[in-house]
């Protein structure tokens, strides 16, 4: 039992008989008697847990969850709460990061630039417990300042969320403060491209040797992530006789199922992995060798491998200027194409994504499925005698079959899209 005592000054302190069977003294300062009474009840909870080893009942274990920092170092002095780890943000988010040791490069990088935004905002001594909904509000709001686009404010957002609900579920706050704040992640159209194959063909050309050739290939045709599938790709994943290739993903491979996937050995992807193998040295284990010296797998995803830089210069060479996001716009191409021919779960399967990532960052619409949905009504005006019976049909698999593919090459059953012209990417008389 814990007895309460009154000062002359009017302030209450509980006294008790800790497990070690010690008495113990906790300041309460000037309450209120039935304040003082209500703390009398939750620490007499916790010392029949600390000398039975049961876990304090639910209403306990919320009340320890609202405490204010004094009241829990209070307790924790007495041995009654254990002292948090952390009540600071600087030093809660670098403890946080520590521990995550699951995630990979880039994923690590976003990491970094939420937590030095939060820090450069709250300062790296803003106690958690301090931080209001209306702060989660002002730091959104200075996120916007920073010219940041609204995608990466609401991604930004919404890791501040995980960073906070991670502070709940230690006990370091009683509530997330970013609960709130919207931070869903939606798909940029406007830094989508559609790359279509006369593009990819001159591109493919301006590669300085043919390492450079298949890894543009197994980005636009074989639908790999660079540089992580691309560079984790080895012989013994290449089956020649059935036409299949095994794809290693070291950034999905944490979720049941993810490590790896099996596409088909595209018929535009295999003269490129045939003229590496020409090359290869005799018992070469890694498909791309060109960079994997420089660059080093660790758990966290590979570093030292910068292959954009370069891929700009290629472009360049083409007569293109670069667009956004080079490599994944070419995987979001190849998957945009599959879902033509293929049911979408099966270009999910093969290009590695869910169908909400897929219709969200991946599949596009493009000028060609605009030409095939008002060319047959065009064709009906020109004809005055049908037009009174037309009726819109369905575009044959021979027309999608019409489209243009690097000379001296067999046509694909996939249809090219756009036309990029000779000027550049992004001529301002033509959008992608």
């Amino acid at each position: 039992m814990a007895s309460i005592t009154r000062e002359k000054n009017g302030r209450r302190t509980l006294q008790f008989v800790a497990a070690d069977g010690r008495r113990r003294s906790v300041r309460l300062g000037k309450v209120s008697q039935r304040a003082t009474e209500s703390v009398q009840v939750k620490v007499e909870a916790l010392v029949a847990a600390s000398i039975t080893g049961q876990a304090v009942d639910n209403e306990t274990a919320r009340w320890l969850a609202g405490l204010d920092t004094v009241m829990a170092e209070k307790l924790a002095a007495v041995g009654l709460f254990p002292r948090r780890a952390s009540a600071t943000l600087g030093d809660f988010l670098a403890g946080y990061l520590e521990k995550k040791t699951d995630v990979k490069g880039g994923t690590r990088v976003f990491y970094g630039h939420t937590r030095r935004n939060l820090l450069e905002f709250f300062r790296p001594d803003k106690p958690l417990r301090e931080i209001t909904k209306g702060d989660a509000d002002d730091f959104r709001r200075y996120l916007v300042k920073q010219g940041l686009s609204a995608a990466t404010v609401n991604r930004r957002c919404s890791l501040a969320k995980t960073f906070f609900r991670a502070a709940v579920r230690h006990e370091l706050i009683p509530g997330n403060p970013f609960e709130d704040i919207k931070g869903s992640v939606r798909g940029n159209r406007e830094r989508m491209r559609f790359i279509t194959r006369e593009v990819t063909q001159r591109i493919i050309d301006a590669c300085p040797d043919a390492q450079w050739r298949l890894l543009v290939a197994l980005a636009r045709y074989g639908g790999l992530r660079t540089t992580s599938e691309s560079l984790s790709l080895r012989w013994a994943d290449v089956d020649w006789e059935h036409d299949r290739v095994t794809v290693h993903s070291p950034k999905t491979e944490h979720h049941a199922g993810g490590e790896s996937r099996v596409i088909p050995l595209f018929p535009e992807l295999r003269p490129y992995l045939e003229e590496v193998w020409e090359e290869a040295e005799p018992g070469s284990e890694h498909i791309i060798t060109r960079y994997r010296e420089a660059a080093q797998r660790t758990p966290a995803g590979w570093v030292n491998c910068n292959l954009r830089t370069q891929f700009h210069r290629i472009i360049r060479r083409a007569g293109f200027d670069p667009w956004p996001k080079p490599w994944q716009n070419l995987r979001s191409t190849r998957e945009t194409e599959l879902a033509e021919s293929f049911p979408v779960q099966v270009a999910c399967q093969w290009i590695g994504n869910s169908r909400p990532v897929a219709l969200e960052h991946y599949l596009q619409v493009t000028d060609e499925h605009f030409r095939q949905a008002t060319q047959p009504i065009a064709e009906a005006l020109q004809n005055p005698v049908q037009s009174a019976h037309a009726t819109v049909r369905p575009v044959s698999q021979a027309e999608k079959q019409k489209c243009g593919f690097a000379e001296k090459r067999e046509p694909s059953r996939y249809c090219t899209t756009v036309d990029m012209g000779g000027a550049g990417f992004e001529p301002t008389t033509s959008t992608l």
